[in-house]
């Protein structure tokens, strides 16, 4: 049976974020093409591909393919860039993704096949990398480890799912919240950068929050050796978000969820 907002302003914020997540793993498709991902955040990514203009998208858990076949039309309306895929298999990506002339598709672990990717870019082209495979907290920080060398200063890591425990109750504990973490405290060169604008199926992805990082997923920005912050860490409020980019039946909703 469906159920209507306008019928609903006093569920708790956790049965929204169920009723989101629940439309995003198992209805969402991008050119039909089940993508595992909030529209939302796409939305940032491209705001960020924009302004960082990367050389190479690596993205690591590719799923079915449509969040790199976006992200490759991303790449496509900039005529520029390109995007390397990683995933144990690649089997249930549609041919159609596989040919786009800007993807290419490496099987296997992502770790182990860190000398294969290298190899692909010079070393002066730009990279952005993504984060979204198993979100264990061991491999999350291995990712994270390797491949961090890549993201030059004021470039962005972004490690999906940071809402496993931290919104949800879903997926492995510790997982990709813990493991960013573990990484900005060992490694003074990124920081965690939470003001990207998206309303997040989750209410934060990158800084729109009322809870402490609670995100959907987590940017990292390199700052590089001794240089300062590159990109200053900042929240937005709920009301700013809502009044910019959603309903005012949704800000009615939200306004009465908040004490």
């Amino acid at each position: 049976m469906a159920r209507y907002m306008e019928e609903h302003l006093d569920m708790p914020l956790r049965e929204v974020l169920s009723i989101m997540q629940d439309r995003i793993m198992n209805q969402t498709t991008y050119f039909g093409v089940r993508a595992l991902q909030s529209p939302t955040d796409y939305w940032v990514y491209q705001e960020i591909i924009f302004e960082t203009r990367p050389d190479v998208i690596i993205e690591i858990g590719n799923a079915s393919g449509g969040s790199a076949l976006a992200l490759a039309h991303i790449c496509d309306l900039l005529d520029h860039g390109r995007l390397i895929g990683l995933d144990l298999s690649h089997a249930g990506i549609p041919e159609r993704v596989k040919r786009h002339p800007r993807i290419t598709l490496i099987e296997g672990d992502a770790c182990e096949s860190f000398g294969q990717v290298a190899r692909l870019i010079s070393g002066d082209e730009r990279v952005l990398v993504i984060e979204d495979s198993s979100h264990t907290y061991e491999n999350t920080l291995n990712v994270l480890r390797r491949y961090s060398g890549l993201v030059k200063k004021g470039d962005y890591f972004i490690v999906e799912d940071g809402i496993c425990h931290h919104g949800l109750p879903i997926g492995p504990k510790p997982g990709p919240f813990e493991a960013v973490e573990t990484f900005v405290n060992e490694n003074s060169e990124f920081e965690l950068d939470r003001k990207q604008r998206v309303f997040s199926h989750n209410l934060e992805s990158q800084g729109l929050s009322q809870a402490d990082r609670s995100c959907h997923w987590v940017s990292i920005a390199g700052r590089g050796p001794g240089s300062s912050v590159a990109r200053r860490v900042t929240r937005s409020s709920i009301r700013e978000f809502l009044r910019l980019f959603v309903p005012p039946i949704v800000e009615r909703l939200v306004r009465k969820l908040r004490p």
